[in-house]
């Protein structure tokens, strides 16, 4: 007779990173592309504490570009931040969206103090090669 082998399976479950120290100066990084505004709130350290974003806000297609879309992701992220102890921020902007001043006037009015704003976009310092000269 055959013995059936039973299959010992363990369920792995995903835990949660709890690690993550709360101080009340965080930072503020919004990315606004053309399609779409990111936003992440970190402790000082970088450790994230919450984020959002434009989509995750419930906006799809165009309306993702919107200031208002902006305005209500930060407001979400912002919420979350502050529950956690969050109480003044840096924050870094980057990119050329139209979320940018809109999201500036969110993190204001959602609680915190801002104490620094920096504009973090890249600008190439040379760029790529240019066109071959044209012959005629």
């Amino acid at each position: 007779m055959r013995e059936k082998k039973q299959s010992a399976k363990t369920a792995v479950k995903s835990r949660k990173k709890s690690g993550v120290k709360l101080t009340e100066h965080g930072k503020v990084y919004v990315s606004a592309t053309f399609n779409n505004t990111l936003i992440t709130i970190t402790n000082s350290t970088g450790d994230t504490i919450s984020w959002g974003s434009a989509g995750a806000a419930g906006f799809k297609g165009t309306r993702k570009s919107t200031p208002y879309a902006a305005t209500i992701a930060v407001e979400k992220a912002v919420k979350k931040a502050v529950e956690k102890g969050l109480k003044t921020v840096d924050v870094f902007v980057k990119g050329p969206g139209s979320g940018r001043d809109s999201a500036l006037r969110a993190v204001r009015s959602g609680g915190l103090s801002i104490s620094l704003i920096s504009d973090v976009t890249p600008i190439p310092h040379n760029g790529p090669r240019p066109k071959k000269k044209r012959r005629i």
